[in-house]
């Protein structure tokens, strides 16, 4: 997700370099402000879920969640019509559309059978997957402290997971695919905020996703109640929050000041799970989502930092 640099150094000196000191430090504290909000959505989404799939089918909770979430999304087109849909690459939206129902089917079936901090400890995952397939996919430069930063975070999975240790949790196996989904997703996200705007990203995704979601959901489908309704459209909003929160955060603010706040999603995650789950995160899920998180933010700010040094070059080096 294409982040804005705020100012490294303040101007030396006027009113002016103080006001644009001043604006980059209320732009980086409104980011690290909407990370805080978009864990926080998250989390509440996650535990909404997980006591909903006692009564409801993942597939049919994804079905609505995407469901409300475009409605909350219609006033763009009473406002804006068609245009927002115009792309440069619709074939790759609405991969990456695909690859999104893919990605919350199995997230969410995932989450009905798994500990919400164990969820979100292996979700930090992802931006490792994007890192390797980024080296795969988009030829991008394999460096050592890549390659270490990698190998650390990867085995704070097999820390959470222990294979060999514990038997083979079904639900943390399929969180774990949906984060190698989302990673994909990240990757074409790459691609395509080169030539489209995130809004419209975002709604190729509710479109396309809404009526695939809609497919797999009459396989298991059951009529839900009112209060069944009303929660599944606040699972809709929230997720839609989160989304557009953690947008905006690294809009805001640059990545080296955003995504450590994003720690907190563990955090609130197992506040929640215990509250409304009586669920205790073990010391192997902390340990492990901090390796995970320590190397994915040690990629995510080392290639913050080599973007910075490129940008700064003269044209002609």
């Amino acid at each position: 997700m294409p982040a804005e640099n705020i100012p490294e150094e303040a101007p030396a000196s006027g009113p002016l370099g103080d006001r644009t000191a001043e604006s980059g430090r209320a732009a980086t504290l409104r980011g690290m402000a909407y990370m805080v909000g978009s864990t926080v959505w998250f989390a509440v989404m996650m535990a909404m879920i997980r006591d909903l799939s006692g009564a409801i089918h993942p597939f049919e909770i994804t079905f609505f969640r995407f469901l409300f979430g475009l409605a909350f999304l219609s006033p763009v087109f009473i406002r804006h019509g068609l245009e927002p849909l115009r792309s440069r690459r619709p074939g790759l939206q609405i991969l990456r559309s695909i690859l999104n129902v893919g990605m919350t089917l199995t997230l969410f079936l995932g989450l009905s059978l798994t500990p919400l901090a164990k969820v979100s400890a292996l979700g930090f995952s992802a931006p490792l997957f994007a890192s390797l397939l980024a080296i795969v996919i988009l030829r991008e430069p394999l460096r050592l402290r890549r390659v270490a930063a990698l190998a650390f975070g990867f085995s704070g999975a097999l820390v959470i997971l222990r294979p060999g240790v514990v038997a083979i949790d079904p639900g943390a196996m399929l969180v774990l695919f949906s984060t190698v989904l989302l990673a994909l997703m990240m990757i074409s996200v790459k691609v395509l905020s080169r030539t489209d705007s995130s809004l419209t990203t975002v709604l190729y995704s509710a479109i396309v996703v809404t009526p695939i979601a809609f497919v797999a959901a009459l396989f298991v489908w059951r009529a839900p109640t009112l209060d069944e309704l009303a929660l599944l459209a606040v699972i809709g909003v929230l997720g839609t929050l989160g989304q557009y929160c953690m947008a905006q955060a690294f809009k805001e603010a640059d990545v080296t000041a955003v995504l450590p706040i994003n720690f907190l999603s563990l955090i609130w995650a197992s506040i929640v799970g215990y509250l409304a789950f009586a669920e205790v995160p073990d010391i192997w899920t902390w340990a492990g989502g901090i390796m995970i998180f320590t190397g994915a933010t040690t990629i995510a700010l080392r290639e913050s930092r080599i973007k910075k040094q490129r940008s700064r070059r003269p044209l002609g080096d």
